[in-house]
C-alpha cells in the first residue's frame, strides 16, 4: 500500500505566520486534489510547548535563525511558532482534512527539536508513525507539505532509513531556503530516495 504524508500545513508556516514559508499557501489546493489518489493519508502538526528550547526567545541574547550547539546537535534557533493551543498551530482552514486517517503531532518535548514525523532529532523518541504504517502494510511513502528543507526532508529521510520506498513530491512542497533544499535533494537521491515533480 502507498501512503501520503502531508507535513505541517499550519498557519504559522503560511505567509504572515510566525515562521512563514514563501508561497506555502499556494500548495494547499493541489494537496487537497492529490489526496484523492491515496487510500492512507497522514497529516503532521508541529505542536510545541510555549517554552520550547528551539525558540530563540528561550536563549539570552540570541536571535531567530542563529545556529547554536544544543545537546551535541547543530540547532537553528526559531521564532516562537506552532505553540500548542494557538491559532498559529492550527491546520490551515483551506486544507481538506476529511480524508486524513491520522494526525501525528511532534515537537512536544521542550528539550529536543523534532522535524521528522517519525523521530526527534536525536532519534530517541518515536511518534509511533512507523508502527501505524506497518499495521497498514504500507510499502511506499510520498511526502509533501512544509517546509521542504526541514520537516519534509527529515520525514522522507527517516522513512527511507526505515526501509520504505520514499518519494518527495516537489511540486507539493516549498522550502525556507531553496538553495539548501537543492543540496538536500541530491543527498536524498544518493541515499536511494526519489524526488518527482508530480505524482503519477
Amino acid at each position: 500500500m502507498k501512503a501520503l504524508i502531508i507535513v505541517d500545513l499550519q498557519y504559522d508556516f503560511m505567509p504572515g505566520g510566525a515562521l512563514a514559508v514563501n508561497e506555502g499557501n499556494q500548495i494547499i489546493e493541489s494537496i487537497n486534489q492529490l489526496q484523492n489518489q491515496f487510500d492512507l493519508i497522514i497529516a503532521t502538526q508541529d505542536w510545541h510547548p510555549a517554552h520550547h528550547k528551539s525558540f530563540a526567545s528561550q536563549h539570552e541574547e540570541k536571535t531567530p535563525f542563529e545556529v547554536i550547539d544544543w545537546n551535541g546537535n547543530e540547532q537553528v534557533l526559531w521564532p516562537d511558532h506552532c505553540v500548542q493551543g494557538t491559532k498559529g498551530a492550527e491546520l490551515h482552514h483551506a486544507f481538506n482534512q476529511n480524508k486524513i486517517n491520522a494526525i501525528i503531532r511532534k515537537g512536544m518535548n521542550e528539550n529536543v527539536d523534532s522535524y521528522s514525523a517519525f523521530f526527534d532529532v536525536n532519534q530517541n523518541n518515536s511518534t509511533g508513525l512507523d508502527g501505524y504504517l506497518k499495521e497498514h502494510q504500507v510499502s511506499d511513502i510520498y511526502v509533501c507539505g512544509l517546509a521542504a528543507d526541514f520537516c519534509v526532508y527529515f520525514t522522507a529521510q527517516d522513512a527511507l532509513n526505515l526501509g520504505y520506498s520514499t518519494t518527495i513530491l516537489e511540486e507539493y512542497t516549498r522550502a525556507i531556503d531553496t538553495e539548501n533544499f537543492k543540496k538536500l535533494k541530491k543527498q536524498f537521491i544518493q541515499n536511494g530516495g526519489k524526488v518527482t515533480k508530480q505524482f503519477n
